[in-house]
């Protein structure tokens, strides 16, 4: 099973389309969530403290969604790039060590809060440009059903 752990909601049609169609085409290969928390406000206004705080108050609410057996991937900025095929390896390792629960953790806006990092299993960086953090969603989702493709060499990872 893999769970997208998310902070914030998607709001913009569009995307949530976009998610959509990525979690049917997932679903024939693998079980597959979506679980939101509620992001916290962070004005422009806030202090380095105070956006330290949101952080860390998203950061409980993911790490209260992550079950002790789930391999923890958590996107990151200074995470450790991945292609395509080097997930789908990681993937087809993590499944053939018995590992069948997988967490993809998405933070906030700002972040993620030194408590996610200590809890990842791995830190993946997907890009040096920078998403927002909705948008990522369907990135990670791309990729996992990219991977299962990729894993069964079936066309579509050209």
């Amino acid at each position: 099973m893999i769970r997208i752990l998310a902070c914030g909601k998607v709001r913009e049609k569009w995307m949530k389309e976009g998610i959509d169609e990525y979690l049917k085409r997932i679903r024939p290969y693998e079980k597959i969530e979506i679980v939101e928390v509620a992001d916290e406000k962070a004005p422009e206004s806030n202090s380095p403290a105070e956006n330290e705080i949101v952080k860390n108050k998203e950061g409980e609410k993911l790490l209260k969604q992550i079950r002790d057996d789930e391999y923890v991937i958590l996107l990151d900025l200074a995470g450790s790039p991945c292609d395509s095929v080097q997930l789908s390896q990681k993937l087809d390792s993590l499944y053939s060590r018995s590992a069948n629960r997988i967490a993809f953790v998405i933070g906030g806006s700002l972040g993620v809060s030194q408590a996610l990092i200590k809890r990842a299993d791995m830190r993946w960086k997907l890009s040096d440009n920078t998403f927002p953090h909705q948008l990522c969603r369907i990135i990670v989702l791309e990729q996992i059903y990219r991977s299962f493709r990729i894993l069964r060499n079936e066309p579509y990872h050209k």
